[in-house]
């Protein structure tokens, strides 16, 4: 399965069509990593020192972008930015105290080859969690098996999006695909298989040479639609594409029901008896990452932007992008508390729903799960801390 992580490519040359500024704030100098915590800070409230590894190492599934804000809010000042290693590490702060360790959070997509964050974790144990989907956890499940213990995301920002123009009555994906319109995505992605046996995408109208540039949805003036993320895209293609500058229509693939989690914190399921009491006080000092981040999102989202620029992989980032992330991830409910009050838990009802129609299509596509493979084994929310939400709005 390609991951549905890759995102629009919008790089300078790339494609003729697209004119980008990049913003960035004032660049911190480049550094090795140094995993050693630094002795000259006070430990506050929280302390992982005696429970945790010295150098937390966090693999995400991405260029840095404000999706991945609550990960970059662990950082204190002056984190030390390794940007020929696409990584940034410094003593990992909760609540504005240091909890006696560090943290390292790399960079995935172009900085890991465009590997699947599965494969890296099980390619170097120094990393503790990495970003994973559901489905990938399903589909990996026999020879990679992971566990998800914190949903930053409560809805995938995956979207299936169009011209609204073009299909002025259009609400929904199917309704879209009713007027003749072709799909584009990402070849093998698993969601499209779903699409497609529940009809929602006739088979002939499913198109998976998606390349994640704009060029062939401004060539044929949207009469096909194309898979983006809800989070970035539209505010992307009506302001920064120069060749289309309007809005797009979109519903979100969570909102047909293949509702997985994406970009669930995971560790590998061998892994987790030994971590059990670091994950005890690592989770909820993530939770309120999360919370603190979206209360106050500036501050990260300039060491984001920063990054970007400085990682310089060929994909560019701006200011308004990552202003949009924060105020669409709110205003979807990508992140929220779901059901309860409680920030990064993952809903059992929801897990068992989509664990048995998964599994059909995963085995129909030719992926073996584990034999015996429950639902159970591939998320826990022992570590979660049910008091820790965002403020009702």
């Amino acid at each position: 399965m390609r991951s549905t992580r890759t995102r629009l490519v919008l790089a300078a040359g790339l494609v003729a069509t697209t004119a980008i500024a990049l913003s960035a704030c004032s660049s911190s100098s480049s550094a090795t990593d140094d995993s050693t915590p630094s002795a000259d800070l006070t430990i506050g409230a929280t302390d992982l020192s005696g429970v945790c590894p010295s150098n937390i190492v966090l693999q995400t599934d991405w260029n840095p972008e404000a999706e991945h804000g609550h990960l970059y809010e662990l950082l204190g000042p002056d984190p030390k930015i390794d940007a020929a290693n696409k990584k940034v590490s410094g003593p990992l702060y909760s609540g504005g105290e240091y909890t006696g360790v560090n943290v390292e959070i790399r960079s995935g997509g172009p900085a890991i080859g465009f590997q699947s964050v599965t494969s890296i974790m099980y390619q170097d144990p120094d990393i503790m969690l990495g970003y994973v989907s559901t489905d990938e956890q399903i589909q990996n499940s026999a020879d990679f098996p992971t566990t998800g213990v914190f949903a930053p995301l409560e809805k995938s920002p995956l979207m299936i999006m169009w011209d609204p123009a073009t299909y002025p009555d259009a609400k929904t994906i199917k309704d879209v695909t009713s007027k003749g319109a072709i799909v584009r995505y990402f070849a093998d992605s698993t969601y499209m298989e779903y699409l497609k046996e529940q009809g929602i995408v006739p088979e002939a109208q499913a198109d998976g040479s998606y390349d994640g540039t704009p060029a062939n949805f401004v060539a044929d003036a949207g009469k096909a639609a194309q898979q983006g993320f809800a989070s970035a895209e539209p505010y992307i293609y009506e302001n920064e594409v120069s060749d289309w500058m309007k809005p797009v229509d979109f519903q979100l693939i969570n909102d047909t029901g293949w509702d997985y989690y994406q970009s669930v914190m995971a560790v590998r399921t061998g892994d987790l008896e030994a971590n059990a009491d670091c994950l005890k006080a690592l989770v909820p000092v993530l939770q309120q990452a999360e919370v603190d981040y979206f209360a106050d999102p500036a501050p990260v989202n300039s060491l984001i932007l920063d990054l970007v620029d400085q990682f310089d992989t060929g994909w560019v980032y701006s200011q308004g992008v990552a202003d949009f992330s924060v105020k669409q991830m709110q205003d979807l409910g990508l992140v929220s508390n779901g059901a309860n009050d409680t920030i990064g838990d993952l809903d059992e009802a929801r897990m068992s729903s989509f664990f048995d129609k998964a599994v059909p299509i995963l085995e129909k596509i030719g992926a073996t799960p584990a034999d015996g493979l429950t639902v159970d084994d591939i998320y826990t929310n022992e570590y979660i801390d049910t008091s820790i939400g965002l403020p009702a709005s």
